[in-house]
């Protein structure tokens, strides 16, 4: 693996203070309970309902802030900070045609459920397409976020995390 790839997991920290995460909040490192933060999020805003059951579209409108989040923490861990690069840089990661190589990217390392995931958020109909993306493309974005939103509402952050991160290496070596 190439020495300069992002590596998302250890900058964000604290997925790695944390050991569990049940049904009353998250547990840290040392066994009590963390106030700040409940199942399936970064919040103390659980979903209104497991995340099995969350429209795709809803999916998807959470993964796509959680990812982008992502995409600038990892800018950010770059040298170069002058504003105009951060954002070239940033839409080079977030567009849809972006966001539909990572998905094609990450796909092989995807189990049966994450891909059930994935064909729900491309089949998913959101009723318009950005004028800088061919509807393909955009269906394969979609899919990326609702996938991201699934992992990011259940818990399993050291998944997304894993996936963002490969999704990232994947996009940046195509750039070189």
């Amino acid at each position: 693996m190439d020495s300069t790839a992002p590596n998302v997991a250890e900058t964000t920290g604290h997925d790695a203070d944390l050991q569990a995460e049940p049904a009353g909040g998250a547990v840290d490192s040392s066994g009590g309970r963390s106030a700040e933060r409940s199942a399936g999020g970064w919040f103390p805003y659980p979903p209104s309902r497991p995340a099995h059951l969350i429209p795709p579209i809803a999916l998807a409108y959470i993964g796509d802030a959680v990812y982008e989040v992502a995409v600038r923490q990892y800018l950010l861990s770059k040298p170069n900070m002058r504003p105009a690069h951060l954002h070239r840089s940033a839409t080079g990661l977030v567009s849809a045609k972006a966001q539909s190589r990572i998905l094609a990217g990450i796909e092989s390392l995807l189990n049966e459920k994450e891909q059930d995931i994935v064909r729900q958020g491309r089949n998913a109909k959101s009723g318009s397409v950005p004028k800088n993306a061919d509807v393909l493309e955009y269906r394969h974005a979609t899919a990326l976020e609702c996938l991201i939103g699934y992992l990011y509402s259940s818990g399993q952050h050291e998944r997304m995390i894993e996936l963002i991160t490969q999704g990232i290496e994947h996009a940046q070596s195509l750039t070189k």
